[in-house]
């Protein structure tokens, strides 16, 4: 008499194969979709506050008090923006007459000091400035007030334009340096072997040879220092004087107003008054702040 066998299904079997292979198609799609799923929640959470202070900026006092924020401007009207602009035009001129040159001159300088620490003969010397750099880099900006407060009053800076863009640039000179630094110790060594051979010296092969092929670099250091010191309130508090103030001390002083109504519209078109140019910056360059990131990922 013959007794039939049991067969078991294995995870070898064709038909836990097939169970397999249908599970793993809804397994890559979920993994697909995630990362799409988590960018769009985050650009929803960044840009909620932007339309409601955009939607705020365009509604009158009442239409704030009676309805919801979240909700678009049944009666647009610039009127909070007049008057944002009106506030704050005195404040945009001095920050640009802030912001422009300390960005140039802390970018240029930075690049000079970087190019000569990457390539200096003494590496030692070389090794140490750049750790001293990189903790002054790192050190709260209060620390460095009392002291720049003296040393600006005493060459007769203190409370005026070039007092703000020098302190500007020495306070940001140290992170400059190292970005650049490390941005040139990347380039390939035959360049500055070709520039010797024909040559060039220090300054020529700087300006001719390593700058031109570091401008995604400079991008990236000008774009950091535009956005510091154009959003920077405490350096033109302290060092710009009453005349001179940019215009986030200013949008301070109509934020932080306690005297009669508060102008909620009128504070949220300040705010992206304040924020229009930075945001006009970042998206002309953001291609070249991109690559000026990625330039120093491969080497050569």
């Amino acid at each position: 008499m013959v007794t039939p066998t049991m067969t078991t299904r294995t995870a070898g079997s064709p038909s836990a194969t097939r169970q397999a292979n249908r599970a793993a198609p809804r397994q890559a799609r979920w993994a697909r979709h995630l990362p799409t799923v988590l960018l769009v929640g985050a650009a929803a959470a960044f840009l909620l506050p932007l339309w409601v202070m955009l939607a705020g900026s365009l509604k009158s006092m009442d239409e704030i008090r009676h309805g919801s924020l979240l909700l678009p401007p049944l009666r647009p009207t610039l009127q909070a923006w007049r008057q944002a602009v009106d506030a704050l035009s005195p404040g945009l001129v001095n920050s640009l007459l802030i912001t422009v040159p300390a960005v140039l001159l802390s970018t240029l300088l930075g690049a000079v000091s970087g190019y000569a620490l990457a390539f200096s003969r003494w590496r030692a010397g070389s090794r140490a400035l750049s750790n001293l750099l990189v903790l002054a880099a790192f050190i709260p900006l209060q620390l460095f007030l009392y002291p720049a407060v003296l040393g600006l009053a005493w060459v007769g800076l203190f409370g005026s334009l070039a007092g703000a863009v020098l302190a500007h640039v020495v306070f940001g000179l140290p992170l400059t340096t190292i970005l650049f630094k490390g941005h040139f110790e990347q380039l390939p060594l035959e360049l500055l072997r070709a520039a010797q051979i024909d040559g060039a010296g220090f300054a020529r092969t700087f300006f001719a040879v390593v700058l031109p092929v570091s401008m995604p670099m400079c991008a990236v250091v000008m774009l950091l220092q535009f956005t510091g010191i154009w959003n920077d309130f405490i350096v033109g508090l302290v060092f710009a004087g009453a005349e001179n103030r940019p215009m986030t001390v200013q949008l301070t002083n109509i934020v932080g107003t306690t005297f009669g109504e508060r102008a909620y519209n009128v504070e949220m078109a300040s705010a992206l008054f304040t924020a229009a140019l930075p945001l006009l910056v970042y998206f002309y360059s953001g291609r070249l702040f991109v690559r000026g990131v990625l330039s120093g990922a491969v080497k050569g």
